[in-house]
């Protein structure tokens, strides 16, 4: 596998042999944390390729009815105490908790400051820039814009020219 100059490879848990070190103690920490608020975690993942690093947690819930917005933000307000006290990741990193139960589409403020740096796709109602279709990690949706990082660059994309935003499971390589 080939990465290009200046990229990193992204650790998946458990599924590589190249699992990050880190996976398996957010795991042990993030286990415990989720059963009181009726979640189970079922992955992690360390973006080690993004700056900061991006640590994902999927959790779903434990009684299998669908995952909300509110369990996702109860799970990642707990699990961003706990790695902070644990020391377990030193340096500037971002949290990500989701869950393949929430809904992809963006719609309402609160939803795009809940999943602010996760990956989404941006599709315009015309090119801008040469492109309809945008991928990037969310940095935020103002009055003007909704503004993208893509490798690093920041990249803001008029809001009257935005039909939806999605959730996205490209790698942020991919944008």
């Amino acid at each position: 596998m080939f990465w290009e100059v200046g990229q990193r490879p992204t650790f998946l848990l458990s599924l590589s042999p190249m699992s990050h070190p880190i996976i398996a103690p957010v795991l042990d920490l993030a286990g415990p944390l989720a059963q009181p608020l009726g979640l189970e975690v079922v992955e992690a993942v360390f973006h080690t390729d993004q700056a900061p690093p991006v640590l994902r947690v999927d959790v779903r819930r434990l009684d299998q009815a669908d995952t909300s917005l509110e369990d996702c933000e109860k799970m990642s307000q707990v699990l961003e105490v706990a790695l902070d006290q644990s020391g377990l990741l030193a340096n500037a990193y971002v949290l990500e908790v989701s869950s393949p139960g929430v809904g992809s589409r963006l719609e309402s403020d609160r939803d795009f400051t809940v999943f602010k740096g996760f990956m989404v796709e941006v599709q315009l109602n015309q090119p801008h820039r040469g492109k309809q279709t945008w991928v990037g990690q969310l940095l935020r949706r103002d009055q003007e814009a909704v503004v993208l990082s893509q490798r690093g660059k920041s990249v803001s994309l008029p809001r009257s020219l935005v039909e939806r935003v999605d959730l996205s499971n490209q790698s942020p390589d991919q944008g």
